[in-house]
């Protein structure tokens, strides 16, 4: 069995956002050179969240407006780990979408659904964050 192992880093210039990366998990299975196996990807910070939808603008948007209706950012006093932070909403919203993702790998491609995009999002941003790839197989 082949194991591969890589770390994608990203720096987000907002607070907020989400980022295809399909294509660079792509790349990332292509370069392990495994046919057939499993693929996991996650986001190595607790304020940032790997997760697979649609890449659909609109979406994206209705993700950004509930997760700020279930998790607001402001003000930072509702919260009790905003002590010496400001990013307790960030802890929430990355719970709420989830840490990783896993995919299965057939004939050296993702299984993924026709409409299935994977993405990475964070909710703190400003700085650089990393998201592991881990590729299991043969």
């Amino acid at each position: 069995m082949k194991h591969f192992r890589k770390e994608l880093w990203y720096e987000i210039s907002k607070r907020r956002d989400f980022v295809n990366i399909t294509s660079q998990i792509r790349e990332c299975l292509q370069e392990s050179g495994i046919k057939e196996g499993i693929l996991l990807c996650n986001a190595m910070h607790i304020t940032s969240s790997v997760f697979i939808n649609d890449d659909e603008p609109g979406l994206h948007l209705d993700f950004e407006e509930w997760l700020e209706m279930l998790a607001p950012e402001r003000p930072y006093s509702q919260y009790h780990h905003n002590g010496c932070e400001d990013n307790a909403d960030a802890h929430l919203k990355r719970t709420i979408m989830g840490r990783e993702v896993v995919v299965a790998v057939s004939d050296y491609d993702l299984d993924l659904g026709p409409w299935e995009q994977i993405f990475y999002g964070d909710f703190d941003g400003k700085r650089k964050k990393r998201v592991l790839v881990k590729i299991i197989g043969d």
